[in-house]
């Protein structure tokens, strides 16, 4: 189940399956080939090759997870499918390279350009003369014009889901010619980048009811590669064909089928022959894998346990065949079967037999399966965990910065994505992935893990090792919340910031003594040195814990906390620990435990997810805090639990764009009162935020300079990560079965897909060369 759009950026979900599918800046002054922002984790694996080593035609079947509801990606309920589909058969004035970075995609655009500044900005679009509709009417400023006044949030009558930068927009104008297209804004708008992708047509964007209703199972125009030739509810697909219209580089396909399957139909389809590449989980890429393997004895690794069963608590599944025997059971067994003991002899004799069928049938799997390999990389999307501040223990910025010490965020991204053969480290923003040339690692702005700063910043907060518990509570109930940090509706306790910008949060290194960009873990809560001890065996956290003790607080830094709105004691001073033998007790105040109700969801896609549950958990008692993990539907999960803040911890991923500026504001700001007295948290389900963190978006919008917009979204996300409530774990997985013969397509990472590009290999022809990829014809920036 998938919760974020591809590609063209429809409405951001957030994604609640490890196995789902997903939702990028100008470059910064500063980062190098040698940074961590230089260089993605991993590189896509699409299987590359030149397009005069592809055949002609050609029919590609891929798995999706649902027909859309609409083909409209600026609707409300537009889905992954829908911005694939827009990917395929509408303009793109930018797409995202290897890196996710914007590129100009030259098909459409010739060149763009900040012409003006003063006294507002405008944007000079020069498209290609060749760009045309497929009704053949030339793709101009009228198309401009209609998109902006439907998405610009003026009208009421068209229901759109978002207006982002359209809103900013004064007016747009035609140019010299027919095909420049001026754009003039009413506030300055760094992310200009990001409008008019997709575009589409006047014929959609002209009025309220063709927006609204018209294209919702019909694009009857299109400007891409290929076209929409049915959308079939009946047989669950989508169907492309080529567009004769169409300029470019001719597709080499002849159709694409989008089929919906669900994830755990897929390896049966795969079996059938019924998909060409879909999108796995972790146990379906091992059979995959398998199948292209030598027979032999299967390795242990860390998530498979001996004869590639299951190691305990990973989440792994078995791989699919008969168990394997050694030579002496199958010496055994040839013995009894020729032995004098009759009945033992028939009944082994049978017992062979039925094992002759299971091998013949593993063998007939293997085979279906041997012309298929898995293509992984990683996608642009993280998994967090979120901490619901709203109300209960964690409305305590202290107990959520406990939380957050007491995990070794290295140990889950290595459970997760060393099994799977992926770089498995920690990620380090909320705005960016490594790679991005927004990334800058800021979580020293929290600290790293260390045990005894966690114990520390909940005495602070008075929670008590071992104390009385009240007869008759529950399991699973809230906690009495802390005195003054945050209330139900999401409001700080204290003042907003004020003139100089300081609104009271601790940032670790603010103080002078451990300013780093590369956000290396620096003074804790508390003022002790981040631990950074090996990984414990039981799966707690990493880190010393030794507490050590640097330079003392100033007086002037407590006091300045206090001014700001911070709760006095709002973080352990130096030196303050838990109560001597108190350890492993648990925690409690006024007469109730600290149990945090850690909701996951209980789907067959969701192993890796509750494994990760798990060893959170067990982190979490190593400081004294209580789980009880609730494991509810996956189709309740997001609507019922998360969005309605009906959890104190879930684990749930955001995808991260080109645009982090306009994309992310909406998960970070911090909720306000409706009119009708409810919380508007946007899209901010930890409802944890705060003024400042807003005013730097706000800044990074309307600042066109490259480096300092970068300086500023750091700050933001420093502030982010100090305030607790989303703490970034691991980018996940992108695991896709492709058909061997099958070139520039599987596991894209940041790049955006170049449909035209894609098909089968010419006999003779030969494997793939890696490179990487992406449409010929995009050009710089």
């Amino acid at each position: 189940m998938s919760h974020v759009g591809v590609g063209p950026r429809t409405v951001s979900r957030p994604v609640v399956l490890l196995t789902a599918g997903v939702l990028a800046v100008p470059a910064l002054a500063g980062c190098d080939s040698g940074s961590p922002a230089a260089r993605p984790a991993a590189r896509q694996d699409i299987a590359s090759a030149d397009r005069a080593r592809i055949a002609d035609g050609g029919t590609l079947r891929w798995a999706v997870d649902s027909v859309p509801e609409t083909l409209n990606t600026f609707q409300s309920d537009a889905d992954a499918t829908t911005g694939r589909i827009a990917q395929a058969v509408l303009p793109a004035m930018y797409r995202t390279d290897a890196a996710g970075r914007p590129v100009r995609d030259a098909d459409y655009l010739e060149s763009a350009r900040v012409v003006a500044t003063e006294p507002q900005q405008v944007v000079l679009y020069k498209l290609s003369q060749q760009a045309v509709w497929s009704d053949g009417r030339e793709i101009g400023a009228a198309d401009f014009a209609a998109q902006w006044r439907a998405l610009s949030g003026r009208d009421n009558a068209y229901w759109t889901a978002r207006n982002a930068g359209y809103d900013r927009i004064e007016k747009i104008e035609r140019g010299a010619g027919d095909l420049e297209v001026k754009v003039t804004f009413s506030r300055p708008y760094a992310d200009w980048k990001s409008l008019f992708t997709p575009l589409y047509p006047k014929d959609v964007m002209g009025t309220p009811d063709s927006f609204n209703d018209g294209a919702r199972r019909t694009l009857r125009v299109t400007a891409g590669p290929f076209a929409l030739k049915k959308v079939d509810t009946g047989r669950d697909e989508v169907v492309l064909t080529t567009n004769p219209r169409w300029w470019g580089a001719p597709a080499k396909l002849g159709s694409i089928v989008l089929r919906a399957l669900p994830r755990e139909d897929r390896v049966a389809a795969l079996l059938a022959g019924e998909v060409d590449l879909a999108e796995v989980d972790a146990g379906t890429a091992d059979q995959v894998t398998g199948a292209a393997a030598p027979p032999g004895p299967a390795p242990d690794t860390p998530l498979m346990g001996p004869r590639a069963t299951p190691a305990a608590g990973s989440g792994g599944s078995p791989q699919a065949g008969p168990e394997r025997r050694t030579a002496a059971e199958d010496l055994r067994s040839w013995a009894v079967a020729n032995g004098s003991d009759e009945e033992a002899a028939e009944r082994e004799a049978l017992a062979r037999e039925e094992r002759g069928r299971v091998l013949a049938a593993h063998e007939e799997r293997r085979r279906a399966l041997s012309g298929f390999e898995i293509r992984k990389s990683l996608e642009p999307a993280y998994t967090q965990l979120a901490l619901n501040g709203a109300d209960g223990p964690l409305a305590d910025e202290r107990v959520r910065r406990a939380v957050a010490r007491a995990l070794d965020r290295g140990q889950l991204a290595r459970a997760v994505l060393k099994p799977l053969g992926l770089p498995a480290e920690p990620v380090g923003s909320h705005l960016a992935l490594a790679g991005q040339p927004a990334y800058a690692d800021s979580s020293g702005a929290l600290g790293g893990p260390d045990v005894k700063e966690a114990r520390a910043l909940l005495a602070a907060a008075g929670w008590v090792p071992g104390g009385p518990v009240e007869e008759g509570t529950e399991k699973g109930e809230k906690a009495a919340g802390a005195e003054g940090r945050g209330t139900r509706d999401g409001k700080d306790g204290g003042k907003g910031a004020d003139d100089d910008g300081d609104d009271g949060t601790y940032i670790v290194g603010e103080d002078g003594t451990d300013d780093r960009d590369g956000g290396r873990p620096g003074r804790g809560a508390a003022g002790g040195e981040a631990g950074t001890g090996g990984e414990p065996a039981d799966g707690g956290t990493g880190g010393t814990g030794d507490g050590k003790s640097g330079t003392d607080d100033s007086d002037g830094d407590r006091a300045r906390n206090s001014a700001q709105g911070g709760a006095p004691g709002a973080y352990a001073p130096r030196g303050t620990a838990a109560p001597a033998g108190s350890a492993n007790l648990p925690l409690a105040k006024d007469g109730k435990a600290l149990t945090l109700r850690f909701v996951v969801p209980s789907g067959p896609g969701s192993e890796a997810l509750r494994t990760v549950a798990d060893r959170i958990s067990g982190m979490l008692r190593r400081i004294g805090v209580g789980t009880d993990i609730t494991k509810v539907p996956d189709e309740s999960y997001f609507k019922d639990h998360v969005a309605a803040g009906q959890y104190d911890l879930a684990l749930y991923s955001w995808p991260t764009t080109a645009f982090p500026a306009t994309d992310a504001r909406p998960i970070y700001a911090k909720p306000v009162p409706s009119a009708d007295g409810s919380l508007n948290v946007a899209q901010n389900y930890t409802r944890v935020g705060t003024d400042q963190v807003d005013q730097l978006f706000d800044q990074a919008l309307t600042t066109l300079d490259d480096k300092a917009r970068g300086a500023l979204l750091r700050k933001a996300d420093a502030r982010i990560w100090a305030a607790a409530g989303s703490i970034p774990l691991y980018q996940r997985p992108q695991l896709v079965a492709a058909r061997k013969d099958l070139a520039n397509a599987g596991a894209f990472g940041f790049l955006t897909p170049a449909y035209e590009d894609m098909g089968y290999l010419a006999k003779g022809a030969g494997g793939p060369a890696p490179s990487e990829g992406g449409r010929t014809g995009a050009g710089g920036s």
